[in-house]
C-alpha cells in the first residue's frame, strides 16, 4: 500500500531525512518513534505530498509521488500535529467544507459527514464553533476530516496529543478499528501508546531510520535472545554454580538478595536476569535445570525490555556513534537503568 524507497529530503542549515526505506501492506499500522528533529513529521509531510523529496522514490496505492501527485494525495487522510481547522466554523460546517474540498459527491456529503461524526464521537458538538472547543474536541475534529471520503491510507501526526486519559483510550480503539479498512502511520510520543496501537515500529534518529520491527522483534535484536528474570530460594553459590552449568546460556546477571514478606524460610531469595539465544524456550530449560538441583523458583518472568528502553538504548547509541560526548548519552538515567549489568558465563555474576 505503501512503499518508501531511499527517500532523503535535504535542507540548506539543517538536517532532513536521509535514505530513509520501508513499506507497509494494506490494514497495517506502523508507529514512527523519534526524539524531537528525528525526521518524523518530514518523512509523513514527504509521504503526503506536502514535501517533495530530495532523492528517493515514493508509492501510494500504486501511484507514484512524482509522477501522479494528486492520485497519490487522493488516497490520504492525513491529520497534522497541528490540525487545519477554522474557529470560526462549527464543526459541522467545517467537515461539509472539508467533503467539498475532497471531492465527496453533494449528495453524500450529508450523510459522509454523519459518519465520520459518529466514528469520532463529535454529535453533541457537531454545531457548536470550533474555536470555542476543547483540545481534545479540536484533535477529534481533525481526526474527522483526516477519514472524509474514507481514504485507504492515514496517516496521523501525534494523534493523542492533549487528550485525557478517557480520551485516549477511545482514540487508541478507534485507530485499531480503522485497520480494517486503512493502512495507518501515526506518531507518538507516548510509548506505550504506539506498543498497544502498532503492529510494527520505526525509530528515527537525526533524520535516519535506525531500528524497524515488531516491538517484540526488537526486543529480541536488543537482548539478542531471550531474556528472563528469575527469583530462586536458595545459597547464592548453588544458584550461580548452577547458572554457570547450563550450556544454553549467553550470560546473566546478580539482581540482588530479596526479603522474603513472610520471614519464615531459613534459605535467602535472590534474584538474576539470564539470557540465551537458544531457540528453545528458556523458561523450560531452566525450571527443568533447578527442579533436578532442587532449588526453588518461587518467581520467572519474561524480562524483554520495554519500547522505552529500546528506544533510550538505540538513540543514545546513534548520538555516541555520530561523535557527540560518552557523558551527554549518560545523562540519560532511563539508558543507564534499561542496560542491567551483564557478565558472561566464565565471570562470576556479580
Amino acid at each position: 500500500m505503501i512503499e518508501v524507497e531511499n527517500v532523503s529530503k535535504l535542507y540548506p542549515n539543517e538536517k532532513g531525512v536521509s535514505e530513509i526505506s520501508f513499506s507497509l501492506k494494506k490494514g497495517e499500522i506502523l508507529g514512527l518513534l523519534g526524539p524531537n528533529g528525528a525526521g518524523k513529521t518530514t518523512t509523513m509531510r514527504i509521504i503526503t505530498g506536502y514535501l517533495y523529496p530530495s532523492g528517493g522514490s515514493v508509492r501510494v496505492g500504486g501511484y507514484d509521488l512524482f509522477e501522479q501527485p494528486l492520485a497519490v494525495r487522493r488516497q490520504i487522510g492525513y491529520l497534522p500535529e497541528i490540525p487545519p481547522l477554522y474557529p470560526e466554523m462549527n464543526v459541522q460546517g467545517y467537515l461539509e467544507f472539508v467533503a467539498g474540498l475532497k471531492g465527496v459527491p453533494k449528495q453524500a456529503v450529508a450523510k459522509e459527514t454523519a459518519r465520520v461524526v459518529e466514528i469520532t464521537g463529535l454529535g453533541d458538538v457537531r454545531f457548536q464553533l470550533i474555536g470555542s472547543l476543547s483540545k481534545g474536541y479540536k484533535q477529534r475534529t481533525g481526526l474527522a476530516q483526516a477519514l472524509l471520503n474514507s481514504p485507504p491510507v492515514l496517516i496521523l501526526d501525534e494523534p493523542t496529543v492533549g487528550l485525557d486519559p478517557k480520551q485516549i483510550i477511545e482514540i487508541r480503539n478507534l485507530i485499531k478499528s480503522l485497520a480494517q479498512e486503512h493502512t495507518v502511520i501515526l506518531s507518538s510520543h507516548i510509548l506505550p501508546e504506539v506498543n498497544m496501537i502498532c503492529e510494527r515500529v520505526i525509530i528515527m534518529d537525526q533524520g535516519r531510520l535506525v531500528a524497524m520491527d515488531t516491538p517484540e522483534g526488537l526486543s529480541h535484536q536488543i537482548n539478542k535472545g531471550q531474556r528472563v528474570e528469575i527469583e530462586v530460594r536458595g545459597e547464592r553459590e548453588a544458584i550461580t554454580g548452577l547458572l554457570q552449568s547450563i550450556p544454553e546460556l549467553n550470560d546473566w546477571s546478580y539482581g540482588g538478595e530479596v526479603k522474603n514478606p513472610w520471614g519464615t524460610e531459613a534459605q535467602p531469595n535472590h534474584k538474576y536476569i539470564v539470557t540465551s539465544q537458544s531457540p528453545s524456550d528458556l523458561r523450560a530449560r531452566l525450571f527443568s535445570a533447578f527442579a533436578q538441583a532442587k532449588l526453588t523458583i518461587l518467581e520467572m518472568r519474561s524480562a524483554n525490555l520495554s519500547l522505552e528502553e529500546i528506544f533510550l538504548r538505540l538513540t543514545t547509541q546513534e548520538h555516541v556513534e555520530e561523535g557527540q560526548a560518552p557523558g551527554q548519552a549518560e545523562e540519560r538515567p532511563e539508558a543507564s537503568a534499561a542496560g542491567a549489568e551483564r557478565s558472561s558465563k566464565g565471570g562470576n555474576g556479580e
